[in-house]
């Protein structure tokens, strides 16, 4: 017994082929279900990651948009503006940076034809987006605010005639941006100027036509004030400024975390570019008006979104007319379409002052139609 331990240990058994086969197979097999194990955790925490950035960066919008609507609101009192123009002019602008400066950086510094087109996608992806989604929002809050009581009942409080000429100003520059991407001539780039002095006759229009100056007494105290009755202007200016730098922040946090996570779910690039990052660049006029509906102000958050869709049918559609050739494809074209269908029912609508609450939310429908079109356009 003891002579064969000795033989055992002195000459350990030869594996068979086999054998040694074998054990390398398993070897690698582990470690390949490790390698798979660990890539699967870390696909998990990455995609934890987006949704918290998703979520976190959607509520400091929000917040911020509480602040900024709260200090755009003291800014048009300083200058006696009414609920209107402070919709449509101070805080549609404001809010409308975000997703100019998309356009801009996209035409401007965009090296490629590829980077260009998301400009011109930027440019056509927010009216469409706030002629539809954002008035339903709207309409849902309100709905929602009210309990739906006044389901089929005439009840916005608004200047409907004066939200029908805004929707026809938007047609009209609307047809011709859609118009000039079918054709292709020379000095099309010099029509970029008439977009811009188009939307400079708006404000004109605006300032000169509006209402009655907000009353103190229907203001919220300045959240950087709360106990000052009647703050300066630089105060106000303060709050609002650093709201909004806020809000372009987080904006560009957002649109990066949606576009992540429609790459996540299969969505291709077009599928993003026209249907996701949109919607996260005008975010904050949706935010907007769900804090002025939640406020009793549906009058300021219409004109914030009306104000909007002129700033993105003239400041934007500029930028890509003068340095892209501005020639819309076929999913372009009809996002132009469906925009023109949605403002043509708003503008009938509002025309004879008969916007309901179900009306203003079926805006929505428009959008979810666009969304079936381009699923079917991109994966058919």
């Amino acid at each position: 017994m003891a002579r064969t331990a000795f033989m055992q240990a002195a000459c350990p058994r030869m594996e068979q082929p086999g054998e040694t086969f074998g054990r390398i197979a398993f070897t690698l097999a582990g470690r390949a279900a490790m390698s798979r194990h660990g890539y699967l955790l870390v696909r998990l925490a990455y995609m934890l990651l987006t949704l918290f950035l998703f979520f976190l960066s959607a509520a400091v919008i929000y917040f911020a948009c509480e602040f900024f609507v709260n200090g755009v609101e003291w800014v048009g009192h300083r200058f006696q503006l009414g609920a209107t123009a402070t919709g449509t002019v101070l805080a549609a602008f404001g809010t409308a940076l975000p997703e100019s400066a998309v356009t801009f950086m996209a035409v401007v510094f965009g090296t490629s034809p590829e980077q260009k087109d998301i400009g011109v996608g930027a440019a056509m992806g927010g009216p469409l987006v706030l002629a539809t989604l954002a008035y339903a929002v709207v309409g849902l809050a309100l709905w929602r605010r009210r309990n739906g009581q006044a389901a089929g009942v005439p009840c916005i409080n608004a200047d409907q005639q004066r939200l029908a000429r805004d929707q026809a100003w938007f047609m009209g520059i609307f047809v011709a941006k859609v118009g000039l991407g079918l054709l292709a001539f020379a000095w099309k780039p010099w029509l970029g100027l008439l977009f811009l002095g188009t939307y400079a006759l708006y404000v004109k229009r605006e300032l000169s036509r509006d209402d009655e100056c907000l009353d103190c007494e229907d203001l919220e105290p300045l959240k950087l004030r709360p106990r000052d009755e009647d703050p300066s202007m630089g105060w106000a200016v303060t709050q609002t400024v650093l709201a909004l730098l806020v809000i372009a922040g987080a904006s560009r946090v957002f649109v990066n975390q949606i576009e992540l996570l429609g790459v996540a779910m299969g969505a291709s690039p077009h599928v993003a570019a026209l249907l996701l990052a949109p919607v996260a660049t005008e975010l904050p006029e949706i935010m907007n008006a769900l804090i002025w509906v939640r406020q009793g102000k549906e009058r300021l958050a219409l004109a914030n979104i009306s104000g909007a869709m002129m700033i993105q049918a003239t400041i934007p559609s500029a930028l890509g007319i003068f340095l892209t050739p501005w020639l819309l494809d076929g999913p372009l074209l009809t996002a132009g379409f469906v925009t023109m269908f949605s403002i043509g029912m708003l503008w009938l609508r509002f025309r004879r002052a008969g916007m309901s609450v179900p009306a203003l939310s079926a805006a929505g429908g428009f959008y979810a139609l666009f969304a079936v079109y381009l699923g079917w356009h991109f994966h058919a």
